[in-house]
């Protein structure tokens, strides 16, 4: 199927097409349809997959269909900040010939900018786009006018239950009308996931894809290595490859520094970001690295999901994920829109089991590659043995207390605006693929 052969307004099949968009993804396939008979929809589908097209398409589509008053009718909720505006820029894509209008609320600005919000709010928008949180606020405030709201959108919705938002969620819901649409999209389908839809939604249509398996072009590969030898094996694997746009995935804030200070010293460019950055701090690098002002980006999984960044050419995870679903959202950042990509993850023995249960999840074992020279030997890989010191605090091959150290190292707990008149085509996929 076509974009052209779906029933939607013309303003949104004129920008499809001066996007260059002509053949859906299948979630968008199976989405868009139901979407625009008003039905309820659940999908599940991994990153990467054109989820946002697939909601915003159909609801912009029914949006032009009421009265243009002001008020909001589509409320779209999703865990980040960068979600939420990279949603609104997509918005202004899709709706340009349109011209409905979005507005990005999130956490993290000062009083100035919640009175922006509270303004901005006030007037109204077509379409608002917010964390749980941030928004729950304004609308406990009582100038949030939701009465004539057609749609609410969850996002991420599985993320978003990690992050422990379930009561903003559930608060915010009871605020919209009880006759409204609700559209709830999520990479993984847990148990909390079905309860939720069972709570919030009306005999919604369920469409599961490609749960939890990368992307095909993905070149996965691991290295097997203690942690002392990590930092070494980083700065060669990005010096080898000299790649244009890169991230370095950590699970635990305070290696962010760490990472940083060693690329920095090693000559590779690169900028930081994590939960503890500030909004305005955030959003400076990841426009730098969108521009490609700087080629590595060093981040914890506040961007794993959710930023659509073309050409990404690696990824590199310094540690193992969490949990597997993880693993599929981190590397998933690469290769999109049918480009090639890589992902490296470096496995220490305390992580080799995890990454066995990775490998098990997307059925098929990741290449074991060789260890530069210089660092030395690495332990073996045994997923399904007895879990081993990672041999942190070693001083490397060449020390006295280097067999002490392997067994007695430390182990570490796993743990707004409305649309202006110029596109900037921000987040969006290129000719030829599913928006």
């Amino acid at each position: 199927m076509r974009f052209d052969a779906m029933p939607m307004h013309p303003d949104v099949l004129d920008a499809l097409d001066a996007m260059g968009f002509e053949e859906p993804t299948p979630i968008q396939e199976k989405a868009i349809p139901t979407i625009l008979k008003g039905s309820d929809f659940l999908g599940i589908a991994q990153t990467g997959t054109g989820k946002t097209a697939a909601f915003l398409l159909p609801t912009i589509d029914r949006i032009l269909d009421t009265e243009d008053n002001g008020k909001t009718k589509a409320l779209i909720v999703v865990p980040t900040r960068e979600l939420a505006m990279q949603i609104d820029q997509a918005v202004e894509g899709f709706g340009y010939y349109a011209k409905v209008t979005s507005l990005a609320i999130y956490g993290g600005g000062n009083a100035h900018e919640f009175s922006r919000e509270k303004k901005a709010l006030t007037h109204g928008a077509d379409i608002i786009v917010a964390t749980p949180g941030r928004f729950l606020s304004h609308l406990t405030l009582g100038y949030v006018d939701l009465s004539e709201l057609k749609c609410l959108i969850l996002d991420e919705a599985d993320r978003m239950l990690d992050m422990g938002f379930l009561g903003d969620i559930m608060r915010i819901a009871e605020k919209c009308r009880d006759d409204r649409q609700t559209l709830l999209f999520s990479a993984t389908m847990p148990d909390r996931i079905e309860e939720l839809a069972r709570d919030l939604q009306n005999d919604p249509e369920v469409v599961k894809l490609a749960l939890s398996k990368p992307a095909e072009k993905i070149k996965q590969g691991a290295y097997v290595l203690f942690d002392y030898q990590k930092d070494d094996v980083l700065v060669e694997v990005l010096r080898d490859r000299d790649v244009a746009s890169g991230i370095v995935f950590t699970s635990r804030k305070r290696t962010v520094g760490q990472i940083t200070r060693v690329l920095r010293k090693a000559g590779i460019k690169c900028e930081r970001i994590s939960s503890d950055s500030d909004q305005s701090e955030r959003e400076e690098v990841m426009l730098g690295f969108r521009q490609r002002k700087f080629p590595i980006l060093v981040a914890t999984d506040v961007v794993s999901r959710g930023i659509d960044i073309d050409n990404i050419e690696l990824v590199v995870n310094y540690d193992v994920p969490p949990n597997e679903e993880d693993y599929v959202h981190r590397i998933g950042r690469t290769a999109r829109a049918n480009r090639d990509g890589e992902g490296i993850t470096l496995v220490n023995p305390d992580d080799q089991q995890r990454f066995g249960r990775i490998e098990r999840l997307i059925e098929r074992e990741v290449d074991k590659l060789d260890l530069p020279a210089k660092v030395g030997k690495g332990p073996e890989y045994d997923p399904k043995g007895s879990r081993r010191r990672s041999g942190r605090g070693q001083r490397g091959p060449k020390s006295s207390r280097n067999s002490f150290q392997q067994g007695k190292g430390k182990k570490h707990k796993n743990t707004n605006r409305k649309r202006g008149n110029h596109h900037h085509g921000k987040g969006l996929k290129p000719s030829g693929h599913g928006a």
